[in-house]
């Protein structure tokens, strides 16, 4: 049951976030993109630039922020499936970039907030 809530939430949190970077202008290339089991939620176009992007949904900030919750075993993860659509995809002369979206629900409010740069690669 629980399992379940959280893949409602989940789903509904990268919608969300869909319709959002559209608004912002990030053409979407791909949603749910999986190398192996691993896992990157939304896949975007800004300009020049192609943007891996993690969202994050919830009800309450008491688990920390976004940033905080994509750690670094999950930067890691996005870095390999990230680099595995990269060569795919045979992209040249583009750059790239991680970000978090965060998507919180709040007594009947909703609140999405866009973290670009989340983390780099060093």
């Amino acid at each position: 049951m629980i399992k379940r809530y959280k893949q409602r939430l989940g789903k509904s949190g990268e919608d969300l976030a869909v319709s959002f970077l559209k608004k912002k202008g990030l053409e979407i290339l791909e949603r749910n993109y999986r190398f192996g089991h691993k896992e990157i939620d939304i896949i975007g176009k800004d300009k020049n630039t192609i943007v891996f992007i993690e969202v994050k949904a919830g009800r309450s900030k008491d688990f920390g922020s976004p940033q905080e919750r994509v750690n670094l075993r999950k930067q890691k993860s996005m870095i390999e499936v990230a680099q595995d659509y990269i060569q795919k995809s045979n992209f040249s002369d583009v750059d790239f970039r991680f970000d978090v979206v965060a998507v919180s629900f709040e007594k009947g409010d909703r609140k999405i907030e866009h973290i670009k740069n989340a983390f780099m690669v060093s």
